[in-house]
């Protein structure tokens, strides 16, 4: 009985986490995150709601203290000469924790931070090399909130599949009125990416993505911010 109710509970926690996250003021900054490989809804929101405003932060190694992924110092003053340095293990953990989660995912799906891990782990242990990813996707996620810009790793057809599970779980109101392909591209638009992106393959089938002139019909807003994209 406890189970089906604390079941329940999650069912409804995950609705309004999902509400939330295309409600100010984290509307404006959902889609920058969850860009990130790894980065999922909750992970994403939960990131979120942990750094608050990213202006707090004049720099990067601002927020990887703030989260507690900078390197320690042993008491002893010396350094390691056989790899990195402790975590100082201080600051936000369930930042820490969402990172984290998000970096064993990127390196599993998203063929640049593989790479990265691989590289890493070839002279680390595989727990401090997904602490490297996790403190790499953490500059990554400030650079992209700072400059409202897509992630210069960014996949176009990896980020379009996200998106569209994404505005599979919301409503009709939490989609702004938009259909799930017109949501894709309106925030593809607002990433300035995937422009020439015209279809995404999901469970083996080709799912077409509404064009650009179809969302700025609906959105004229956006027609100052496209702009010719890379992906």
């Amino acid at each position: 009985a406890t189970l089906e109710h604390l079941a329940g509970q999650i069912v409804e926690l995950d609705a309004e986490v999902l509400r939330l996250s295309t409600a100010a003021p984290w509307a404006d900054q959902a889609t920058y995150v969850m860009q990130l490989s790894g980065l999922s809804v909750l992970l994403s929101m939960t990131v979120l709601a942990a750094i608050g405003d990213v202006k707090r932060f004049a720099h990067p190694k601002k927020l990887v203290g703030y989260a507690g992924l900078g390197a320690s110092v042993p008491a002893s003053g010396q350094t390691h000469k056989n790899g990195p340095l402790r975590v100082t293990k201080t600051g936000r953990r369930e930042l820490r924790w969402a990172l984290v989660e998000a970096a064993w995912s990127a390196v599993r799906y998203h063929p640049y931070w593989k790479a990265e891990f691989e590289r890493l782990a070839r002279r680390m242990p595989d727990n401090q090399a997904i602490v490297a990813i996790a403190r790499k996707l953490l500059v990554a996620l400030w650079h992209v909130l700072t400059e409202k810009a897509a992630d210069k790793h960014a996949e176009p057809q990896m980020v379009a599949t996200k998106l569209m599970r994404w505005s599979w779980k919301l409503t009709d109101a939490e989609r702004g009125g938009l259909t799930s392909r017109q949501f894709i591209r309106y925030h593809l638009m607002r990433l300035k990416l995937g422009k020439d992106l015209t279809h995404l393959t999901y469970g083996n089938m080709p799912r077409r993505i509404a064009s650009v002139e179809e969302v700025l019909a609906l959105k004229p807003e956006l027609a100052a911010e496209v702009e010719p994209s890379s992906g």
